[in-house]
């Protein structure tokens, strides 16, 4: 298995990363939609061949519409991300800690508004951008690693989902959900890393936290 002639939806793409995963993709030969709020913010990855699609990668509504507009899909990979942080626990401000949620909004609405098209899928994968805070949280960075601990229970409880419905189908599993941690997000490590879902069996990837 590879990633050529497959469907992935970027969320949330409009970063330098989501530009550099999207042309990854696209020179491996797969089908790149990438998502953003504003056409201005996709012209980019347009440019770089992808198709994209003005939608709010946090809401239900706006996903379930791009999924259901879509049809096969193949993976799903929530880019939205940001950092607020320092000033120690005093400093953990709730402003900062609403301008975070959306990294986790994306997720949870992502994972639902493609759980099925991800399931009908031979090779489906879901895969969220984590952080090391997570396993080793600091008092100047906690809205930051709890909104990050909280998109990877979300996504492990994905990949739950996934194995349980196939056992219920008495069906072998075709569908991960994975979690990448990353000290600070590199494209250059990030994408090939992303690449390589498509060359493992999803029952070795479901419910994995991989490190880059």
């Amino acid at each position: 298995m590879t990633v050529n002639g497959r469907t992935i939806v970027l969320a949330g793409a409009t970063s330098d990363s989501g530009l550099a995963l999207a042309q990854a993709l696209l020179t491996a030969g797969a089908r790149v939609v990438a998502t953003g709020r504003t056409a201005e913010k996709l012209s980019p990855l347009a440019d770089a061949g992808a198709e994209v699609e003005v939608a709010d990668a946090t809401s239900l509504a706006s996903m379930a519409a791009l999924a259901e507009h879509l049809g096969a899909v193949d993976g799903v990979l929530p880019l939205v991300g940001g950092w607020r942080g320092g000033g120690g626990l005093a400093g953990q401000s709730d402003a900062d800690f609403e301008a975070l949620l959306p990294a986790l909004q994306a997720v949870r609405a992502t994972s639902r508004a493609f759980d099925g098209a991800l399931r009908s899928s031979d090779s489906g994968r879901f895969a969220i951008v984590s952080s090391t805070a997570v396993a080793r949280p600091l008092a100047g960075g906690a809205n930051y690693a709890a909104v990050k601990a909280a998109s990877e229970g979300w996504t492990r409880a994905v990949a739950q989902g996934y194995a349980k419905a196939a056992r219920d189908a008495e069906e072998p599993l075709r569908t991960a959900s994975v979690v990448f941690r990353a000290k600070a997000l590199d494209p250059g490590t990030l994408a090939p890393a992303v690449l390589a879902l498509w060359e493992s069996d999803a029952a070795a990837l479901n419910d994995r936290v991989i490190d880059l």
